[in-house]
């Protein structure tokens, strides 16, 4: 059971608690004079997060100089410059809106030939730990419950690789293309162990009422499976739950809401240990348990 999880009533909600906890991070190490590594997803649940982190750099001078990012995943088969192309998404989104440094910007490459797939993903996880590791990995979380493209059945130990998609993966984002038959058949994406060794804090970031049948299973697994491949967080030592109220809506009775500072909900698993719930505002980056 994840001991951190925070329910927001609408995505733009939950992508303020995110985008807070992570412009936290940022002005930490800026004054610091040292990078902050980002690990970015991709797909409709993370685009309100980068609008307000592009809102926090227009508006409150949040300064992406020093930060360094690398993606989670991309479809191979597309060139970088289509409109469907996780690197397009991320300019799109984030990237031509911020002051980050074109250097500092990782992606995979959708365009390698098969054969030096398996070069090119040994290269990305080398440049993850020469940066230090990711300070805060952003994960979505598929129908499925996968994370980055780790379709079920993924190994926990899994490094990036090249991956055969889900029929679901493929019907859950054929809207994003003109049928189904255009949506790629695989992806380059970082493994699950990629991840959970090279990520000192995850976000799993999920909204909407399509999630809530996952979230509930997620919620109820009692340990790491492969079925569920968003259960390996389990073995994470700093994971934290972002939802909108839809996305939670299929939490058990048990998950009681406690309404914070700004009047927003925030759900945390009741136990049979008490526990005292402090409010949490917007500016703060984890709700506190004290038994």
């Amino acid at each position: 059971m994840f001991s951190r999880i925070f329910v927001r009533e609408t995505p733009e909600g939950m992508a303020s608690r995110a985008a807070r906890a992570i412009q936290k991070k940022i002005m930490e190490n800026n004054e610091k004079k040292i990078p902050t590594v980002l690990g970015l997803a991709t797909g409709s649940t993370p685009e309100p997060l980068y609008k307000e982190l592009i809102r926090l750099h227009k508006e409150e001078n949040l300064d992406f100089s020093l930060v360094i990012t690398f993606n989670l995943d991309e479809y191979w088969g597309l060139e970088a410059n289509h409109s469907q192309s996780y690197n397009y998404y991320m300019h799109h989104h984030l990237f031509d809106h911020v002051n980050i440094k074109k250097e500092n910007i990782h992606m995979l490459d959708g365009t390698v030939p098969l054969e030096l797939i398996e070069e090119h993903a040994k290269k990305y996880e080398e440049q993850i730990k020469e940066v230090g590791g990711i300070d805060i990995q952003i994960l979505g979380l598929g129908v499925n419950g996968h994370i980055g493209f780790n379709e079920p059945g993924s190994s926990l130990d899994s490094k990036t690789r090249l991956i055969k998609l889900d029929d679901k993966t493929r019907d859950a984002n054929q809207r994003f293309f003109k049928s189904k038959d255009e949506v790629p058949t695989h992806a380059i994406t970082m493994g699950i162990g990629t991840i959970l060794q090279n990520s000192k804090a995850c976000y799993l970031i999920a909204t909407g009422p399509a999630k809530a049948d996952i979230i509930a299973a997620l919620y109820a697994a009692s340990s790491p499976n492969e079925d569920i491949p968003a259960t390996a967080l389990y073995a994470h030592k700093d994971v934290r739950i972002m939802l909108d109220k839809e996305a939670a809506s299929k939490l058990p009775s048990s998950v009681k809401p406690i309404k914070s500072l700004v009047s927003e909900s925030i759900y945390a698993p009741k136990t049979s240990v008490a526990l005292q719930f402090f409010p949490v505002s917007e500016h703060s980056s984890s709700i506190n348990l004290t038994q």
